[in-house]
């Protein structure tokens, strides 16, 4: 008898330590099972059953990271919208006043415009009128722009505008230029 009971000892003592063994071994997997920890308490078999949700993706296209190689479109921080109204500005302003101070960013982004509206002075036709009639804010400027240019730049064929580099903002260290007709 005393043989028949260590037996039955000895195998519910190796049945305790498979069960111990065995749910080691479900709470080790659903630690590594998508979408659940080992400390939310439910069981393997209704972790694996439920339904993994597909990652967030934004529809901003602001929050994708790609690079952007071969674009030369200087993007100043702003949407398009607003891009193309400083630009219309900045351009607006240099042709009143013949120079302003702005960063080295925008500087350079808006000199094609200026170039481009002065080309269009050079011209002189209605088309031409017309086309810096929608880019230039004041009409007035723009009757100005086609009486002066013609004769202030005749023997120049581009380049009207130059860039100066000056001291950086005092606030956020930008770099600063100052852009002119020449």
């Amino acid at each position: 008898n005393n043989s028949g009971d260590k037996q039955r000892s000895n195998t519910i003592d190796i049945m305790k330590v498979t069960a111990i063994l065995c749910s080691v071994l479900v709470a080790g997997a659903s630690a590594f099972a998508p979408g659940a920890t080992s400390f939310t308490g439910t069981h393997i078999s209704t972790v694996s059953q439920t339904p993994i949700a597909a990652p967030r993706t934004s529809s901003r296209t602001s929050e994708l990271n790609m690079m952007r190689h071969r674009k030369k479109v200087a993007k100043l921080g702003k949407p398009a919208d607003q891009r193309k109204a400083l630009l219309r500005a900045l351009t607006t302003e240099i042709i009143r006043h013949g120079r302003i101070k702005t960063t080295l960013v925008r500087a350079k982004a808006v000199r094609k415009h200026v170039d481009h509206m002065i080309q269009l002075g050079k011209r002189g036709d209605l088309h031409a009128r017309r086309q810096a009639l929608g880019w230039i804010y004041d009409k007035d400027l723009v009757h100005s722009l086609f009486e002066a240019a013609p004769e202030r730049y005749s023997d120049r064929e581009g380049g009207y505008t130059r860039v100066l580099r000056t001291m950086p903002r005092q606030g956020d260290n930008a770099k600063m230029a100052v852009i002119e007709l020449v």
